[in-house]
């Protein structure tokens, strides 16, 4: 028995906090849920972006003859078709006529990826067929034998094709994250895991037909399926940005992002917003309980691998803590020491995530397969959980706090530093707005912080006062913004280097 060393009291709690709800999924194939959208209001605005707007009976019709388009060029289900483009309606058409004709999408914004990562991301999802846009039909890296369709240009047939087979099992994405070699690893994502978050509350942001949902994030982020997928499966229009961002959360009910992203948008100025998400990095207190005020706030966490989030928590701005709250519906989480054992209710550990969200795995990665996903013991036979690298601790009343990564711990003059609990003490300092902190090197930390006008003096008391003294940064460096990857997260390597710059200038 995997708990017989916790108290009984523990063992009760391990099993009522770290599972969630058991809940029916409507269905477990998400594009028939967008299908019956478009059947149900065939008029209604599904997506609009510079001015241009596609219904739902357009976007379904003509989803349809790209299957059977992409059916005649010998695509079939299990397979994974590559989807290089950037925002636009006809990403959408290309996402959806895709996962008809049974196929996984791959996305990439061919605006962004340079066209080395382009080669690996075709190599390694064994890719045969492209689709794009005329404008970068150019970018495409193609190999021989592979076939590119511009989804702006080439006809489409007239009538649709044959319905494959597909399974909740078959892949509905693989996403490339980011590597620790540095070569980024494809995870297969299948209609199972995808419609277990985005069909059930509270993943499903409770969209409603007519609301606008933003689409501000890469196509190639894991959030982006939650903006374009949510929203579609269930009737919403999909507001799909420009270059100004803030112009499309200005006109939104619904808003998913990245902490980062989300900071540069202001919250008066965003009077229909009724919902909003946050994943992929910590958030700041301080903006969760800025927008909390005006609209429900969830923050949520999870991997790719455990599909998009696998714990939610809706923030009050009167709570002690921001949590990441609980595990979503048909999922779990556990709080793990180093031989895989449970840890009684409030000690950290690393967090295991099991359930539906766990995903089918990286293509043709064994060592990291092995190295990440695990037999579920919990939940026995057939079931499989995912080591996501992230610390946390289970409240006395079930909620998750998230403490930072296991590789954001760090050593420095001998004593193991978590990074991020320097960050949020900077972050409580008035007038911060975000903070980060990093490894400089053996001996000594630096942090950045916004906005420019902050006090670096006053902001290594703060921490002096908080923690203990090798936690202190060696240098603060207030800046108006902090530099972000293209998935909307912080880029800590552009960081590292501006420090570095700094620190040459003054020698």
């Amino acid at each position: 028995m995997p708990l017989r060393h916790l108290t009984p009291h523990d063992q009760h709690r391990f099993r009522q906090y770290g599972r969630g709800p058991a809940v029916p999924v409507p269905d477990p194939l998400i594009h028939r849920a967008v299908e019956r959208r478009a059947a149900a209001a065939p008029h209604a605005v599904a997506a609009e972006h510079h001015g241009g707007t596609i219904t739902y009976g357009e976007l379904n019709r003509y989803a349809d003859a790209l299957a059977a388009r992409l059916a005649r060029e010998g695509v079939r289900p299990g397979d994974h078709v590559g989807l290089f483009v950037r925002r636009s309606i006809p990403m959408l058409v290309g996402l959806l006529g895709i996962l008809k004709a049974g196929a996984a999408y791959v996305p990439q914004d061919i605006g962004l990826a340079p066209a080395a990562q382009l080669t690996h991301v075709i190599r390694t999802a064994r890719t045969r067929v492209i689709l794009t846009v005329a404008d970068h039909a150019s970018r495409v890296p193609l190999p021989a034998g592979h076939r590119l369709i511009s989804l702006d240009t080439e006809p489409l047939p007239h009538t649709p094709g044959p319905r494959p087979t597909i399974r909740p099992d078959d892949g509905c994405y693989v996403l490339f994250t980011s590597g620790t070699t540095g070569r980024p690893n494809g995870v297969k994502v299948t209609h199972r895991n995808v419609a277990n978050i985005l069909l059930t509350e509270p993943g499903a942001l409770g969209i409603r037909p007519g609301d606008r949902v933003a689409q501000l994030l890469n196509i190639a982020f894991d959030m982006a399926a939650w903006e374009i997928l949510g929203c579609l499966a269930h009737g919403g229009t999909l507001v799909i940005r420009g270059k100004d961002i803030a112009a499309a959360a200005r006109t939104a009910d619904v808003i998913v992002a990245t902490p980062t992203v989300l900071s540069g948008i202001d919250p008066a100025a965003c009077p229909r917003v009724r919902t909003v998400a946050v994943a992929g990095e910590p958030c700041p207190r301080p903006l969760a309980d800025r927008w909390a005020r005006r609209a429900a706030f969830f923050n949520c966490c999870g991997p790719t691998e455990t599909t998009i989030v696998n714990t939610m928590s809706r923030h009050d701005p009167a709570a002690p803590l921001l949590t990441i709250g609980r595990p979503t519906p048909n999922n779990t989480v556990y709080v793990l020491d180093a031989d895989l054992r449970p840890l009684p209710i409030g000690e950290t550990g690393e967090m295991w995530a099991g359930g539906d969200g766990v995903s089918a795995g990286y293509l043709d990665n064994d060592r990291l397969n092995a190295d990440r996903y695990a037999p579920d013991p919990f939940l026995g036979p057939g079931h499989r959980m995912f080591r996501t690298r992230d610390l946390g601790r289970w409240t006395a009343d079930g909620e998750l706090e998230h403490l930072g990564r296991t590789d954001d711990q760090v050593k420095v003059r001998g004593f193991r530093v978590e990074l991020d609990a320097v960050s949020s003490v900077l972050e409580s300092l008035g007038g911060c707005v975000r903070a980060v902190t990093l490894k400089r090197d053996a001996r000594s930390l630096v942090s950045f912080v916004c906005p420019a006008d902050v006090d670096p003096d006053a902001a290594r008391r703060a921490v002096a006062d908080a923690l203990p003294y090798y936690c202190v940064p060696s240098e603060v460096l207030p800046l108006a913004f902090l530099p972000e990857t293209d998935r909307g997260k912080i880029d800590k390597p552009a960081l590292l280097r501006l420090a570095e710059e700094r620190t040459a200038v003054a020698r």
